[in-house]
């Protein structure tokens, strides 16, 4: 009996322990599940933070400038009160523009709080109908490559002399780049970038079409990047971006590079 005794009195331990492990388990991943459906308001609350800081830095040029405006009329030098004048005005409209984008950062924000209460766990995560944004835009391009009818009917699409398609082969690079790969480990900063890039590719993707001739150019519907969600969608995705893999440096080569402006 008594090494029964002492072998459970040995082991004893091991019981709290693994519950306290698997509770820890699990709020980990109930913490990561919540923070990956609240990243669109969290995302929105980081741009009203950033909003904001904006909003103080353009009030504080608009009082510099007013300063430098009072200066110069008390030593009365007209060529520096004109410059003053002007440079008051530019730190205006700043200021305009940034108490504008700050009521829109805090719409974006109500908006958000109101979406994410009203999600269930059955609706796909934020980062997820991006990517099923970015997918329906990448699988409709390619449909210019793989289709013989579209790639005769709009050559275009697919040809890097033409600067509208540049312009789309550049943004999406810049989006494949800025595409998280863990969907509980985004950042809200990274969401945003990840968005603006997808949003940038949209609008590329639109101008190529419609440079190109391509009848009825539009962003990609609700209902596609919805389907882009389902499992067929998600698999024809899966092969999709491979491919991509595999073509786009050879596109990549061929496009020109950005010329930057000098410096004046």
């Amino acid at each position: 009996m008594e090494p029964i005794l002492l072998i459970v009195t040995s082991w004893a331990w091991i019981v709290p322990a693994a519950a306290g492990a698997g509770a820890a388990t699990y709020v980990g991943l109930t913490t990561r599940g919540r923070r990956a459906r609240r990243l669109e308001l969290d995302a929105a609350r980081h741009e009203e933070s950033q909003a904001y800081r904006e909003l103080v830095v353009a009030k504080a040029r608009v009082r510099t400038a007013q300063a430098d405006v009072m200066t110069a009329k008390a030593r009365a030098a007209t060529p520096q009160a004109a410059e003053a004048r002007r440079e008051l005005q530019v730190a205006r409209q700043s200021e305009k523009s940034a108490s504008l984008a700050l009521r829109a950062s805090r719409s974006r924000v109500k908006a958000g709080y109101s979406q994410y209460r009203a999600a269930t766990s059955q609706d796909p995560l934020p980062i997820e109908r991006l990517w099923a944004e970015h997918d329906a835009v990448n699988t409709r391009w390619l449909a210019y490559e793989t289709d013989v009818d579209k790639a005769l009917s709009y050559p275009k699409m697919t040809d890097t002399r033409h600067a509208a398609t540049v312009v789309f082969l550049r943004a999406q690079r810049e989006a494949l780049v800025k595409r998280p790969t863990l969907r509980d480990r985004v950042t809200p900063q990274q969401y945003v970038e990840y968005r603006e890039a997808v949003r940038a590719l949209q609008a590329s993707l639109v101008e190529a079409e419609r440079q190109a001739g391509v009848p009825g150019a539009a962003p990609p519907t609700a209902a596609q990047a919805a389907a882009a969600t389902t499992a067929a969608t998600i698999s024809a995705a899966a092969t999709m971006i491979a491919d991509l893999a595999d073509r786009l440096p050879s596109l990549i080569v061929r496009v020109p590079p950005s010329r930057e402006t000098p410096p004046t």
